[in-house]
């Protein structure tokens, strides 16, 4: 109502009257101290009866009747208190109280006041009625706000336990998930003082809510909010100017009247009661700035003082101002975090329409259209998926409408549907383009008529969105472009308010979708963008913000406008928009480049889950299916924390359907409508699906269940960390019912207790294909538990049941065992008899996990009765049950008692771990063993760790223990054991006659409990080896009768002298000790003399280790003399540097046939008084022995002196010198002295200096010193001299590798003639040059008896091989000559050629890898050769010949009839065009017919294929005496491979046999696991980069059980069934060295050799290059193993 200024005399009774249920309401809600007061104003008589009314309203409506029909003084003064002291007055009417109240008590000011201020409220009604009528005049349908929902976001804190959710993104508005419900738009104005963020996509009806809001206020429905303003983020863009927030206020809601006094009134009121005021601001999105931070802002902000729109509208939000009034924001989802969290912020966004929805608003639109009409459109709407997921949206739902009739209107009924967002637009702008002519039909397309315009009206819409401008003025279009506008309604006039107050007239498009869709049109279709600039359009939109992104701009959808119209589908409309000639071309070109890009995008796996889906929207406007299948082809969508529309739901459709593969659609935390979910069956390949969210709860599932049946690609249901309960669990599980190919099942994390868990688990007997279930973090209780287990064990095909208290229930399934895991599940021992009965249901459990319960000694005690109940079980896990050692006592007796009890594993006295395994393969009715029918060979092992046992329960335990009548370990690892405890163990130890193993490692002893344990040695004869390590590694072993020796090894103690006494007492009564190990005790000098005394009284039979025992020179002095104190000593080891090793030995070593003893002192660093001491204790020594001296820095002073005494001790044979610094002077002066005495000596020296001319010239002083030299060898810095008394026996000089180039021989030309004995000559690695051609061809004539010639030179020239070769001996003696690596060139190769003919005794000649002569000069080489009829070996590698030089090679061949060894690898032919298809192998093939006596041959790399092999195989069965035959690289197959196998078989003496890098197969396979055994000689065998297969390698496995001789195995392939190749070489007890490389081999692989790896005894390599092996195994830590190049 209008308040009028009034004399209010007489009215004042009625307007109560009139008033008086207003008051009555007001009265009703105030707090019991105003009614106290105006009771007290009521007459006593009266006021009794009014207090005798006991209903409060009844109470309140007679006050105000009594005032009512007073007298007018008593009204006004009942009006006044009413006016003082009630809250929350109605604004209407307050104004009428404060007026009358003012009125009566002479204020006149108030109610001036009030007028104004009602005056503008009325003003303000209308002026926002206005605003609603001018937005809802096209609305189809009405809106009630009652009926219209919002999702209202509240954050939760996030759960511990909850770790599932993964964010792909730090984000502060993530932490922690949201939860959502539904509430009206109504209620959002119903609480005031707060500020509400209303988000909404595009479309949604943001604005038009906001105006019905503003509507409804108009109408009364707020009366808490006194004033509303109502502002549009698109209008305050266009303030450039600072304003004050009255400033603001009244430029777009000017005051009336008397304009300053009343806008001074009602900006008085707002300031005062800003709890009445609500300010609307629409459309933040659009706004181009962004809110200032709080922080940035002033505490509290003058509303006076001008500001920047920024700062003003940040002010409000931020509660900076105005703290208590109402604020709400509505903008697009992406821009929430703007706000700040201000205090009381609530985030609601609109839910759009549900199905009904789509259906009601488009019965509304086509109802005047005619009633057929309306229900073919309807139904079109509702049955076409597309158009349906994109009508969720209020704004695309009406124009789906708008499509659709524009559609029917064109083409009749027979319509082609649009199938993106994009096509629809395109459809309205062609309605549009019609509605200019008023739908008359004329000879041109609407296109072509007003194509210029659209050109125009395009280009506008893209300078709007670059320059983020949604309003233009009037002079920013045309007065032709408007009109067209206005016309067609791509425009639309919108009043504008300017910084004076002044109105003027804009213009904006019908929406901001279509003037973005126009933007895109440009783009597509005009000739000045680049491609470059078109794709900086195409950034994909993330959903995620965070609170430092900048503001993004107004639009989020042109870029799916530009992929929409590179849609095949928009191609002639694009032409036809473009308008040029050769459009098309240029078009598609356009077009093509877009898709491209988006390939692009597509491969990348770094997008986020957000920027996932705007992809698959991107490609679903292109509908382009290479685009949908390349997003597709990830194997998982990972979607979080974002709202999923169904146009979302339906992009991911198309593109998981259009993948090559299943994928995993993985949605957490995602806000999803449950319409959405009815989208779900169009993901045809989706396989696994995952829901983790507390938003996701019963009713979510109920609607995931009406659509779980038509799933036809799902395996796998994750509906983890949920709102789940026991009543949508029921409602899943009847679902599944109908989903047979459901293999995973996963609810853990949600609210389900026994009744849930127990609907699930009874459903999973009716899904064939189930493979594992998970139900953890739930609320089951051991009744659940129990019930659980009883329906599990129902269903065959369970395989694991895991149960872990409310932690974990996992089910497993299978057709083979079972296992159960009941752990943290408050079982005790009543419980036990109830769980047996139910677990003997199960078919076969294998394991049975009760660990952290309360079964305690009485618990365990009745399952170990019950356990013939329990089937084939395999192992129960009792650990944490409050168990204690009485129970390990039991358990004991049980081990022992009973016959399939095997092993029992307890820690810290059977309080923690606490495991029984069975042996089921000897599962009988529980009674005593007996050993006729059992035997012993049951293995049984019980270990007890971290303990500390008591010395009575080690007598309990051990007394258990010696009844066992089986193979029994017992295993006292990590223990603490007092000396008692050992002494207690000992007194029954030998009485454990089927006691193996006794594991003592890391056990915490003493000193004297060690030597306790030692003393089994002679207490009981069955001990083998008694091994302890301090706190490490230590055992006792035990063989089932006598000992015949036995290993002692004590380390890593302290022993004082004390201690070495009692243990050589200890020693001295055992007879059969074999070694004994005494390292790293810290013995010093004392402790080793002590020792080396006793050593005499030790029956030792191998050797004594002291290594790391702290001695000094005088210790090391110690241990040498025990070669003269014990006879038994034959040889001493000692190193003082680092190693620290020494080593007393007892082994016999042989030379010729005589044993040697050996002295060997390293790194001692002797002084004079040392040396003096060696050379006596050497003095004393009666025989021959063998002296190495290493690394001992001898000093001058010394040396002379040890080096004499060295000379005159004829009881050393042989001396050693390493690395000692000796220098040239002193090694001559030791060889003059040591070779001075005409009989056997040998001496070797090894210093680094001694390479190249120092060498030589060391040699050179050596043969003129000594005559009687019979061998010399130098290599890598060592000489090694070897010397007889005998002069007439022949020499041997071998230089090998030393560093010695051609200048460097000169000396040795003079003392080499002189050596006529020389029948050997070797020289390897020498860098050639002309001195080195002088020299051998200045020796080589002198040395008459020289039998072998070998020279490896590096770098020899034409020339050089010219004289060398001219050189070579005619003598008769000659007869072996090697010349590796040459490069002799064709003259060298002729001059070679001439020379061979000339020594006709040769026996041998081996030209491995010489080179570079061409064919002709071959066949002179060969023909030279060919002349050496006696010889018996030929190496020919990588030799070139042709035609003719084959011939010659093999009528050769005929005529050496000597020939035993025969090497042509890599035999390189050059054909003509007569002789060609491999006829010069076979014509040398066809030579090997006369060699009746071949031990070796070797032909690889002569891809010799089938047909060669059929020609060899002809001869091999007559080679009886062949040992080596190499074939690999030579194409054979199978067919050939088996004939081959065949032929060799009568080759009984074959050690060596290459077939590698051929293609032999399974069959092939298959034979030679015939003809190994046949072969017992076999020690070499090279299978790689062959055929095999599974097959094959299974049969080969037959075949190598056989190979006792084996030695060395090669099988590189990529085979992955080479597991059972390794395990059969455990049969091969000679195999040394073993190659698995290129295999593909991985953890099968590892397990198999950590089994065979202790057998292969002999094992010295065994190479595993490029398998995919586990390297940090601890069962592959053996040194043996080499995994280089890995």
């Amino acid at each position: 109502m209008r308040m009028d200024m009034l004399d209010w005399s007489g009215d004042i009774l009625a307007l109560v009257a009139q008033e008086a249920s207003a008051l009555v309401d007001l009265l009703c809600k105030q707090n019991s101290g105003v009614l106290d007061r105006i009771i007290a104003l009521v007459e006593p008589k009266t006021l009794d009866q009014i207090r005798s009314l006991t209903n409060n309203r009844d109470r309140v409506s007679a006050i105000v009747d009594y005032f009512k029909n007073s007298d007018q003084k008593l009204c006004i003064w009942f009006l006044s208190t009413v006016c003082q002291y009630c809250d929350n007055i109605p604004f209407l009417l307050e104004t009428t109280l404060v007026s009358i109240a003012g009125y009566t008590s002479g204020k006149s000011c108030s109610a001036l006041f009030f007028y104004h201020l009602q005056s503008y409220t009325d003003a303000l009604k209308s002026m926002i009625m206005q605003k609603h009528e001018s937005v809802a005049q096209a609305v189809v349908k009405n809106i009630h706000l009652e009926d219209t929902w919002v999702y209202l976001r509240h954050k939760n804190p996030p759960r511990g336990k909850d770790r599932t959710i993964q964010p792909q993104a730090t984000l502060d508005n993530h932490e922690g998930e949201e939860s959502e419900h539904k509430v009206s738009v109504e209620s959002l104005l119903k609480t005031t003082s707060r500020v509400v963020m209303l988000l909404g996509q595009a479309g949604s009806g943001k604005t038009l809510l906001v105006h019905c809001l503003g509507r409804d206020w108009a109408e009364g429905s707020f009366p808490s909010i006194h004033l509303l303003f109502l502002l549009e983020f698109r209008q305050l863009n266009l303030i450039s100017r600072n304003l004050s927030l009255k400033e603001l206020l009244f430029l777009f809601y000017p005051a009336s009247g008397d304009i300053e006094e009343q806008s001074d009134a009602v900006f008085a009121f707002i300031l005062s009661n800003p709890e009445k005021v609500c300010f609307i601001f629409d459309g933040y999105d659009e706004f181009r700035g962004k809110l200032t931070h709080p922080e940035k802002l002033e505490s509290i902000m003058d509303p006076n003082k001008p500001l920047p729109m920024i700062d003003l509208l940040s002010g409000l939000c931020s509660r900076k101002f105005l703290p208590d009034c109402t604020v709400m924001v509505t903008c697009r989802p992406r821009d929430v975090t703007d706000m700040f969290g201000s205090p009381g912020f609530i985030t609601c966004e609109l839910q759009g329409f549900d199905r009904l929805g789509v259906k009601e608003y488009a019965e509304q639109y086509f109802h005047k259209k005619g009633e057929e009409l309306k229900k073919k459109a309807v139904n079109l709407l509702m049955d076409n998926r597309h158009l349906l997921s994109m009508s969720h949206v209020p704004g695309l739902c009406h124009i789906c409408c708008v499509c659709i009739d524009h559609l029917f209107s064109s083409d009749g009924y027979d319509l082609q549907l649009p199938a993106s967002l994009t096509q629809i637009y395109m459809q309205i702008l062609l309605a549009f383009l019609k509605r200019i002519d008023g739908g008359v039909v004329s000879g041109t397309s609407p296109v072509q008529r007003y194509r210029t315009k659209i050109v125009e009206i395009s280009l506008l819409a893209l300078k709007g969105l670059e320059e983020s401008t949604i309003v233009f003025m009037d002079t920013d279009v045309s007065p032709e472009l408007q009109d067209f506008g206005i016309k067609s309604g791509i425009l639309t006039i919108v009043k504008r308010t300017h910084e004076d107050g002044s109105s003027g007239y804009g213009f904006t498009f019908m929406h901001l979708k279509m003037q973005e869709f126009l933007a895109a049109l440009h783009l597509m279709t005009n000739q000045n963008i680049t491609e470059s600039q078109l794709k900086k359009k195409l950034n994909l939109k993330t959903r995620w913000t965070t609170k430092i992104d900048p503001k993004s701009i107004f639009t989020d959808s042109l870029h799916l406008y530009v992929c929409g119209l590179a849609a095949e589908a928009c191609t002639s409309n694009l032409v036809q928009f473009k308008g040029t000639e050769g459009a098309t071309a240029w078009v598609q070109k356009r077009q093509a480049a877009v898709r491209n890009f988006l390939l692009g995008l597509a491969g990348s796996t770094s997008q986020t889950g957000p920027k996932i889906v705007e992809l698959c929207r991107c490609a679903h406007e292109t509908q382009d299916a290479k685009l949908a299948r390349a997003i597709g082809s990830r194997p998982q969508f990972e979607l979080r924390n974002i709202r999923l529309n169904a146009v979302d739901m339906d992009s991911l459709a198309f593109v998981t359907a259009a993948a090559d593969q299943n994928v995993c659609l993985d949605i957490g935390g995602c806000s999803v409508d449950l319409d959405c979910l009815e989208i779900l069956p169009s993901f045809k390949n989706v396989d696994h699906l995952i829901f983790r969210s507390r938003k996701y709860d019963d009713k979510f599932a109920e609607a995931l269940c009406g659509i779980l049946s038509q799933l036809q690609a799902l395996r796998q249901l994750d509906f983890i960390s949920g709102g789940l309960t026991d009543v949508g669990a029921a409602k899943l599980a009847r679902a599944l019912k109908d989903c047979p190919h459901i293999t995973h099942l996963n609810v853990s994390d949600n609210s389900l207790k026994d009744e849930g868990i127990r609907e699930i688990a009874e459903t999973l007997s009716r899904l064939p294909n189930i493979s594992s279930v998970l139900m953890g973090k739930n609320s089951i209780s051991t009744d659940g538990i129990l019930t659980l287990i009883e329906i599990m064990a129902a269903c065959t095909s369970v395989q694991e049941v895991h149960v872990e208290g409310n932690k974990e229930i996992s089910l497993s399934f299978s057709q083979s065992s079972d296992t159960v895991w009941l752990k943290h599940c408050n079982i005790n021992v009543t419980n036990v008899v109830s769980l047996c009965n139910k677990l003997r249901v199960f078919s076969y459990i294998t394991l049975l996990d009760l660990s952290n319960n309360s079964l305690g000694n009485k618990g365990l005690k009745k399952i170990l009765d019950l356990l013939p109940k329990l089937g084939m079980i395999q192992q129960i896990n009792v650990s944490e049950n409050g168990v204690d050692m009485d129970g390990v006592v039991m358990l004991a007796s049980a081990l022992c008692n009973q016959k399939n009890l095997r092993r029992v594993d307890a820690s810290e006295n059977g309080k923690k771990k606490l495991v029984i395994l069975f042996d089921t393969s000897r599962r009988h009715n529980s009674r005593q063993l007996t050993p006729n029918e059992y035997g012993i060979h049951v293995h049984k092992k019980l270990s007890l760790t971290q303990s500390d046992v008591k010395p009575v329960y080690m007598t309990k335990l051990c007394k258990q223990l010696v009844k066992c009548e089986n193979l029994l370990d017992i295993e006292f690892s990590h223990l603490k054991l007092s000396n008692e405890s050992v002494e207690k163990l000992m007194l029954i130890l030998p009485e454990m006659s089927s006691l193996q193993l006794l594991n003592l490692s890391h056990v915490d002893l003493s000193t004297n409990g060690a030597l306790l344990l030692i003393r089994s040695l002679a207490d009981c004869q069955r001990v083998t080896a008694v091994e302890l390590r301090h706190q490490a590694e230590a055992f006792i072993k035990f063989v089932p009768e006598k000992a015949e020796a036995a290993i002692c090894k004590l380390t890593e103690y302290k022993l004082c002298k004390s201690n070495v006494e009692k243990l050589s007492r200890i020693l001295e009564n055992c007879p059969h000790l074999s070694e004994l190990d005494l390292s790293h005790n810290l013995l010093r000098d004392e402790g080793v003399k002590c020792f080396v005394d006793y050593l005499p009284k030790l029956k030792i039979s191998s050797s004594v280790s002291l290594s790391g025992n702290r001695m000094t020179q005088v210790g090391a002095l110690h241990l040498v003399d025990s070669m003269n104190t014990c006879e038994k000593v034959i040889a001493v080891e000692v190193s003082l540097g680092v190693e620290d090793q020494s080593l007393i030995k007892f082994v016999q070593e042989h030379v010729n046939g005589k044993t040697l003893p050996r002295i060997h002192v390293r790194e001692c660093s002797f002084e004079v008084i040392h040396l003096k001491k060696l050379v006596e204790i050497l003095n004393r020594c009666p025989r021959l022995l063998t002296l190495e001296l290493s690394s001992n820095s001898l000093h001058s002073q010394g040396l002379f002196s040890l080096l004499d005494s060295l000379v005159e001790l004829s009881t050393i044979q042989t001396v050693k010198l390493r690395n000692n610094g000796l220098s040239s002077e002193q090694i001559e002066y030791f060889i003059k002295q040591f070779s001075s005495c005409h009989q056997h000596r040998d001496f070797r020296i090894e210093e680094p200096w001694l390479t190249g001319n120092a060498v030589v010239s060391l040699i050179a002083k050596c043969l003129n010193l000594q005559p009687h030299i019979k061998e010399i060898r130098v290599s890598h810095a060592s000489i090694n001299i070897i010397t007889e008394g005998n002069s007439s026996l022949s020499s041997t000089f071998i230089f090998d590798d030393c560093d010695i180039d051609g200048q460097h021989l000169a000396p040795l030309t003079l003392p080499f003639q002189k050596c006529h004995a020389l029948q050997d000559l070797r020289f390897s690695q020498l860098r050639v040059d002309r001195n080195s051609a002088d020299f051998f061809s200045a020796v080589i004539p002198f040395l008459q008896n020289l039998r072998n010639l070998t020279l490896d030179l590096k770098g020899a020239d034409e020339d050089v091989l010219e004289k060398l070769a001219e050189a070579l001996p005619n003598t008769p003696a000659f007869e072996s000559l090697s010349l590796s690596q040459f490069v002799l060139g064709d003259r060298g190769a002729a001059v070679l050629g001439r020379a061979l003919q000339s020594v006709p005794n040769l026996k041998s000649i081996n030209l491995y890898q010489c080179s570079g002569w061409t064919a002709a000069r071959g066949r002179d080489l060969v023909r030279g050769l060919v002349q050496c009829v006696l010889l018996a070996e030929i190496r020919l590698d990588s030799v070139v010949l042709d035609e003719e030089g084959i011939t010659i090679l093999a009528q050769g061949f005929s005529h050496l009839a000597s020939l035993r060894r025969l090497s042509l690898n890599n035999i390189r032919v050059v054909t003509s065009e007569t002789f060609v298809n491999g006829t010069g192998i076979l014509c040398l093939l066809t030579s090997f017919k006369d060699f009746r006596r071949m031990e070796e041959i070797e032909l690889e790399s002569w891809r010799m294929g089938d047909g060669g092999t059929y020609e060899l195989v002809k001869y091999i069965p007559l080679w009886t005496e062949l040992v080596k035959l190499s074939l690999s690289d030579n194409n054979v197959t199978d067919q050939a491979g088996e004939k081959l196998l065949v032929a060799l078989s009568h080759c009984r003496v074959l050690q060596k046999l290459q077939l590698s890098k051929n293609r032999l197969g399974q069959a092939c396979a298959a034979k030679l696991a015939q003809v190994l055994p046949l072969l017992p000689q076999l020690t070499e065998l090279n299978l790689s980069e062959n055929q095999f297969g599974p097959h094959g390698s299974l049969a080969l496995c037959e075949g190598l059980m056989s190979m006792k001789a084996l030695k060395i195995l090669q099988k590189h392939t990529v085979n992955q069934y080479l597991v059972g190749v390794a395990s059969s070489l455990k049969h091969c007890p000679s195999i040394e060295d073993i190659s698995l490389s290129w295999n593909g081999c991985g953890d099968s692989l590892a397990q198999t050799l950590a089994e065979i790896l202790p057998l292969c005894t002999k094992l010295k390599r065994l190479e595993l290059w490029r398998n995919p092996i586990a390297k940090e195994d601890e069962n592959l830590k053996d040194q043996r193993l080499n995994f280089s190049s890995f």
